[in-house]
């Protein structure tokens, strides 16, 4: 059997990193298994989709580099399929039309209340043949009366539901448009799904969409629900959080494999390995790995996981996420050797893409400004006397690269009988702007003679 696993996000919010979690043990395990990856978008509930979640959707799996082997697929694009499975379920007695009033329903819902009762439908209409006039009735499912429904979840275990505590679901508004149930187990019969991942929010609609499905005369999929993800205080996960969209973590200099890396830590494990590439988690992962108890996001861990994924990264896999940061700094560069290279000499101090444009910024302009507190610490009377002699050394190098200009500046503080510092730092700040950057010989080497002799004659123009 191919394993066929979808993911089925609804565009009605953000996509953040809960269903970001979803979409990737999906994706992990029809991977790892040799099956097939389905997008659907169930934009069945018309008023609260739009189609700015939709293209976060669609940008955010891009990013991500979740590809699909099938999809998107859009609801709102099959309810010809819709209608024609309710007519059969109609004809074949599985389905029918109820014509309760909401007033007669709340009605209903505030006795059983009252008794002390679960609210639910009673199944008034389940025997009705007559239409009542000038009622749009809906179309419930005629779920089974006796019995029980087991759902043997991979995650949490056997889980059994009794028939007498699910109502008779509907399944068509009164205009009808098609619910999301409904929807859920068509497309998962007509797909091949044959393996559903999902939150654990969705379990109580498991034994719903069970009971139609063998109504349908198709086998339900295997089931595994997921825990959900909490804060760190433990409450719900929520915006102050992290619960963003997941294109927030592009704009803020996240690599998508450490984000990625991260959510499959968070209910799963392998050994005691931490730092995982995209082709480790696919042959590692096993959706009957997966913890049922619920995981705390740790925003301070995804931080040094994105720092061990730079350290660990091709520098030139790296390079389009860097341009891209410096874009929204301002700043474009084109020299794959010079953006290499600051990915090489910035990675371990930077956390994130967006620290480390920011802190680099100064590789990719004419013109820098210099920091005054920097100035006036470093660019003193003698800070000019030691620039003035290195100038004079640099310029007379043959060869620009960082051993050279490592070699001459000890030269040059062993000669002067000073520490190394006394003369890097005011060159640091004459060429970088500030007082921190990366060891001065490969800073310089980055730069080039050119620009770097450029800014310190700058420096030294300025009485």
């Amino acid at each position: 059997m191919t394993v066929v696993t979808r993911f089925a996000p609804s565009p009605t919010g953000l996509l953040h990193v809960g269903g970001v979690r979803t979409a990737l043990f999906s994706w992990l395990y029809a991977r790892r298994m040799g099956g097939k990856f389905i997008l659907r978008v169930e934009d069945t509930d018309r008023e609260r989709s739009t189609e700015e979640a939709v293209r976060v959707i669609l940008d955010g799996m891009d990013w991500l580099g979740l590809a699909a082997d099938e999809g998107p697929y859009y609801q709102t694009r099959r309810f010809d399929r819709y209608k024609e499975v309710l007519a059969g379920m109609l004809a074949a007695g599985t389905a029918y039309h109820c014509y309760c009033t909401k007033q007669e329903l709340d009605a209903l819902r505030e006795q059983q209340i009252a008794r002390k009762e679960k609210p639910r439908y009673t199944g008034i209409c389940r025997e009705r043949r007559e239409p009542r006039p000038g009622v749009s009735p809906v179309i419930r499912f005629r779920n089974p009366i006796e019995g029980a429904v087991v759902v043997h979840d991979l995650v949490h275990g056997d889980v059994t539901f009794q028939n007498t505590e699910l109502d008779d679901l509907i399944i068509a508004r009164s205009d009808g448009t098609p619910t999301y149930n409904f929807c859920v187990v068509v497309d998962d019969m007509d797909m091949g799904v044959t393996h559903v991942i999902r939150g654990d929010d969705h379990l109580n609609n498991t034994p719903r969409q069970m009971n139609m499905l063998q109504a349908l005369g198709t086998a339900p999929p295997v089931y595994a629900h997921v825990p959900m993800i909490l804060g760190p205080d433990g409450a719900k996960l929520s915006k102050r959080h992290g619960a963003v969209s997941v294109l927030q973590y592009e704009e803020e200099g996240f690599l998508p494999d450490a984000l990625l890396n991260y959510l499959v830590r968070l209910g799963w494990s392998h050994g005691d390995q931490e730092v995982f590439t995209r082709q480790e988690m696919i042959a590692a992962f096993d959706i009957h790995d997966v913890n049922k108890a619920a995981s705390a996001f740790n925003p301070e861990k995804l931080l040094w996981l994105n720092q061990q994924h730079l350290m660990r990264a091709e520098p030139a896999a790296v390079v389009p996420y860097l341009r891209a940061q410096l874009r929204r700094i301002g700043c474009e560069s084109s020299d794959q050797a010079l953006l290499e290279g600051v990915i090489v000499a910035q990675r371990e101090r930077a956390k994130t893409l967006k620290e480390m444009a920011h802190n680099s910024r100064f590789f990719f302009v004419d013109r820098i400004d210099i920091d005054p507190k920097a100035a006036a610490k470093h660019l003193t009377a003698d800070g000019r006397a030691a620039l003035t002699q290195v100038r004079a050394r640099l310029a007379a190098l043959p060869a620009w690269d960082a051993p050279s200009i490592h070699s001459a500046l000890n030269a040059l503080a062993e000669a002067a009988g000073t520490g190394l510092g006394k003369i890097a730092q005011p060159l640091r700040v004459a060429v970088t702007g500030t007082a921190v950057s990366p060891p001065i010989d490969q800073t310089l080497a980055l730069l080039g003679r050119e620009r770097a002799l450029a800014r310190l004659d700058a420096v030294l123009a300025v009485s």
